[in-house]
């Protein structure tokens, strides 16, 4: 009960939040514009999840967005020279688990901080794709949004499968030996290393995997538009960290689920509406994203403080 003590208070702060907007703004409860909000959070919910795994091991990846931003326009590209979707999907995730292998690299095989390193690719890739694109959007031919199918149904197919990622992964954390050693090496990366895991594996695969999440993401974020913009991915890495800290899963790696990241997600996503039926200028957005994971942080210092003594 303890362990899910954090979990219980969001749910609770969501609650609170929707109550408040259903006695403020109504309509933000009708099917067409809450199913729109829940399939816009839909690619952020994958990142979210690979995100969690890097922070469980007591990393941290901020180039999400900028992988994100690439993917997107590279997915873009394939699907306007006349590629099937079946094929933009596996190139897209390949490219993002190359990026997301880079960096794995440069953590685990050099030992280089992961802050450092994704700092460096996440400005690298941002500009990179600025120079290559001049801010130019990609134009997508017609079949490419929402799968072909009507937008009801493109945006049951997306749901869904955010939601089968974050109970896939969560599953596979709980019971597979992988999910295990993740906690492991975010524990007590030395101690895992004694009782025979590979703390610089692990560390590269879920590099690998968030930057494979970041591409699937990136399709399911193509299919919503008729255009890709190329900072479709600006401001990503701090909606998904946030989701993650507040969710629960401590910002020192080795404790927490994902359980808890979809509901500091959707509480995230309830921010916008939220401002601006308050009338409160949408830049104040960010800055409560930020205040949020600042306080997770915060209360994760306390809960070890408090374990110490």
């Amino acid at each position: 009960m303890k362990r899910r003590g954090r979990e219980f208070v969001l749910a609770a702060v969501l609650g609170a939040i929707l109550l408040a907007m259903a006695g403020w703004a109504p309509a933000f409860f009708e099917p067409a514009p809450l199913r729109s909000l829940l399939t816009r959070e839909a690619p952020a919910l994958v990142v979210a999840c690979g995100m969690a795994l890097v922070i469980l091991t007591r990393q941290i990846d901020i180039s999400v967005g900028s992988q994100f931003s690439v993917c997107s326009v590279a997915a873009g590209l394939l699907a306007a020279a006349g590629w099937p979707l079946g094929l933009v999907l596996p190139v897209a995730a390949g490219c993002g688990a190359l990026l997301g292998a880079l960096n794995g690299i440069l953590v685990a095989g050099l030992g280089l901080p992961s802050i450092v390193v994704t700092l460096g690719t996440m400005v690298a890739l941002r500009q990179g794709l600025n120079l290559a694109r001049q801010g130019e959007f990609v134009n997508l031919p017609d079949g490419v949004q929402w799968f072909g199918l009507s937008q009801s149904a493109g945006q049951a197919v997306l749901l869904v499968s955010a939601l089968l990622v974050l109970v896939g992964l969560a599953l596979a954390l709980r019971y597979l030996a992988a999910g295990r050693q993740v906690y492991a090496v975010g524990s007590d990366a030395e101690a895992a290393r004694l009782a025979g895991i590979r703390p610089r594996v692990v560390t590269l695969a879920v590099f690998t995997l968030l930057g494979l999440l970041c591409g699937i993401a990136a399709v399911m974020n193509i299919v919503q538009s008729p255009q890709v913009q190329p900072l479709a991915g600006s401001g990503l890495e701090l909606k998904v960290i946030a989701a993650v800290v507040v969710g629960g899963v401590a910002i020192s790696g080795g404790r927490g689920s994902l359980w808890g990241v979809l509901t500091g997600l959707v509480l995230l996503a309830c921010i916008p509406p939220a401002l601006t039926h308050l009338h409160i200028e949408a830049y104040w957005e960010k800055a409560i994203q930020g205040a949020i994971i600042l306080l997770a942080a915060t209360a994760e210092g306390v809960r070890r403080r408090k374990e110490r003594h």
